[in-house]
């Protein structure tokens, strides 16, 4: 399984709900076993830079590279690009990425 995690950060802080707006398109996209779009709580005492968090998950490389080609996708980012100052990204795939894991409660 591959978990997509992207941050974004507004230009404008009035403008984070229409950012979220723009990126819950991507929650149509047929491609994810889960996709997420959440408003970042900002509770971390050491950095709150991260506005808005996206989470997916994907059963394979192929499925995250269909999600990316879908229409849906594409128009998600014609109307958040403007709107975001920066945007980070990571992707990794569960059963081979993580060599330390905890699945204590």
């Amino acid at each position: 399984m591959i978990r997509h995690i992207v941050f974004f950060s507004a230009k404008d802080e009035a403008q984070i709900n229409q950012i979220i707006e723009g990126l819950s398109l991507l929650t149509t996209i047929p491609h994810a076993r889960r996709l997420e779009v959440a408003r970042n709580r900002r509770t971390d005492q050491l950095g709150n830079d991260i506005d808005i968090v996206v989470y997916g998950e994907f059963d394979s490389e192929r499925e995250l590279a269909a999600y990316k080609a879908h229409d849906l996708y594409q128009e998600s980012i014609k109307r958040v690009r403007p709107l975001r100052e920066l945007r980070f990204a990571a992707d990794y795939d569960v059963s081979t990425d993580t060599p330390f894991a905890s699945t204590a409660g």
